[in-house]
């Protein structure tokens, strides 16, 4: 199904009769088909919603460039328009940024929380990130002084696409120029200052062997959140929820059912 928020199409789905209310929510680059193997586990037990975030699968590009708010306002009003709320939320890598902020602003929404392979805390820079920055900045200043000299607006264009692909992630660079925008907003904001304010129960459940979002953040954020667990999946990496998807449904369900009438 799909409906437009914000003037832009966002796909979901509803599956499950009966239990209690889960959102779903996937990681950047991805879709709500990694969400299906935990929701095929779950669908017997809770009633779902699955999700296409703005740019990702089925769902339409933001209209505009969009932040962390606007996909958890997004989210916000397609729950209220389906009357699933309150509701637990479930999320991968990015989704986590959007259960986060919907969390710390909008309490009466949210019943508990499971976030896995968390982003939203940023890296400690390092002289050699540091210093790599510095280098992107002088190498994109010169591309575009190249651009203002006539006859090399292609050069310039060129060697700054270059660059991009030189000294981006792989995720920035998968994007279109609409879309890049929206990451890079996404990706600059430190919800650290948020997740004191979180008042839903929240279960961290992390890889070891992360290193997209490290363990350490998962040990941040079990201190920041005032009602936080962490549990650790031996050996897992940022995709831990699916490479020990047994014991992760497991977990998951242990934690939302517990002191739950259905």
């Amino acid at each position: 199904m799909k409906t437009e928020i914000n003037h832009t199409g966002i796909w979901y789905d509803l599956l499950g009769t009966r239990g209690p209310k889960v959102v779903l929510l996937h990681g950047w680059g991805c879709s709500h088909q990694l969400m299906m193997p935990l929701a095929e586990a779950m669908k017997d037990q809770y009633r779902l919603l699955l999700i296409d975030f703005p740019g990702h699968g089925l769902s339409d590009e933001p209209a505009e460039p969009w932040g962390v708010a606007e996909y958890a306002e997004a989210l916000a009003e397609l729950m209220t328009r389906l009357d699933f709320s309150p509701a637990s939320l479930v999320g991968h890598s990015f989704g986590c940024r959007v259960a986060a902020y919907l969390a710390a602003n909008r309490p009466e929404m949210v019943r508990k929380m499971v976030l896995t392979g968390a982003a939203g805390l940023r890296k400690p820079s390092t002289p050699e990130s540091e210093a790599r920055s510095a280098r992107f900045r002088k190498l994109k200043e010169r591309a575009r002084k190249i651009e203002s000299i006539p006859g090399l607006r292609g050069l310039g264009e060129r060697m700054e696409e270059k660059l991009r692909h030189q000294y981006g992630s792989p995720d920035y660079n998968a994007l279109d120029e609409q879309m890049r925008k929206t990451f890079v907003r996404v990706v600059n904001e430190d919800l650290a200052p948020l997740y004191p304010r979180i008042q839903a129960s929240t279960l961290l459940i992390w890889g070891d062997a992360d290193t997209e979002t490290p363990l350490w953040m998962g040990q941040k954020m079990e201190e920041l959140i005032p009602d936080a667990g962490l549990a650790v999946l031996e050996g897992g990496t940022h995709f831990a929820y699916l490479e020990q998807a047994q014991r992760f449904q497991t977990i998951v369900k242990h934690f939302l059912t517990e002191d739950t009438e259905a």
